[in-house]
């Protein structure tokens, strides 16, 4: 069904790649993207230790930072699961956020899942936004009227048989980053849903990119209107 061939990377924007295992960089600044990585998911949902998923999502991240020579890593909201969790989760948190200010240097941005402490007992200090090459990167939870790079939408296209793959969304003002989280089925990309959470940031949903995200390559799917057509037309099963 993808409309291009497979590739490592895309450009969805101008200086602005689409990488494998929901990603994307600021090829000028250095930046390297994720979003919704729900750090202790596992604990705070139901006080389950070992935290695999935080260790499957650093060594994504540090090998990622290593291959594109990042210079900078930002976490773009809903870096934990929630604000509440045992003291043997936050210490396993804090190692891995550690971990990576041992490569790059790293900005965590609070998002709702943060709550209104902002998650600082865990994360320590973390930011509202910040602002790169022109895009303001923030979470995404309160529509922003600027050019933005935002996650908390978990974007994903539905592939049939209960699957579904991560998508990052991308047009001239509005980017939508991935969940780097491997619990989440995400948001239907095709569905009414996600048009009404696009068009809250004045988005042209049709113009939409659409980008999925693999672990080793990305497919691009051309457009959101694109896709629609593609898949009004394939023949009924």
């Amino acid at each position: 069904m993808s409309a291009q061939p497979s590739t490592p990377s895309f450009a969805i924007a101008d200086g602005l790649l689409a990488l494998p295992q929901s990603l994307v960089l600021l090829q000028r600044t250095g930046t390297l993207i994720a979003a919704d990585a729900h750090f202790g998911y596992e604990d705070v949902i139901g006080g389950a230790l070992p935290l695999w998923s935080t260790t499957s999502s650093l060594t994504v991240l540090q090998a990622a930072v290593a291959r594109t020579s990042a210079r900078e890593l930002v976490l773009l909201g809903d870096v934990i699961h929630g604000s509440v969790m045992s003291d043997g989760a936050a210490r396993i948190v804090r190692a891995a956020l550690d971990a990576l200010r041992g490569v790059c240097e790293l900005i965590l941005v609070a998002g709702n899942h943060e709550g209104r402490t902002r998650g600082t007992v865990v994360l320590g200090n973390t930011v509202e936004s910040c602002v790169r090459d022109g895009w303001l990167l923030t979470h995404g939870d309160v529509p922003s009227p600027v050019r933005s790079i935002v996650g908390h939408l978990h974007p994903s296209l539905r592939l049939g048989g209960g699957s579904s793959i991560p998508v990052a969304l991308a047009h001239e003002r509005l980017t939508v980053v991935p969940a780097l989280t491997p619990y989440s089925d995400g948001l239907d990309v095709m569905s009414r849903a996600c048009a009404r959470a696009l068009r809250a940031f004045g988005a042209e949903c049709d113009a939409m990119q659409v980008v999925a995200s693999g672990d080793e390559r990305v497919f691009p799917f051309g457009s959101l209107g694109d896709l629609r057509a593609i898949l009004a037309s394939a023949p009924a099963r």
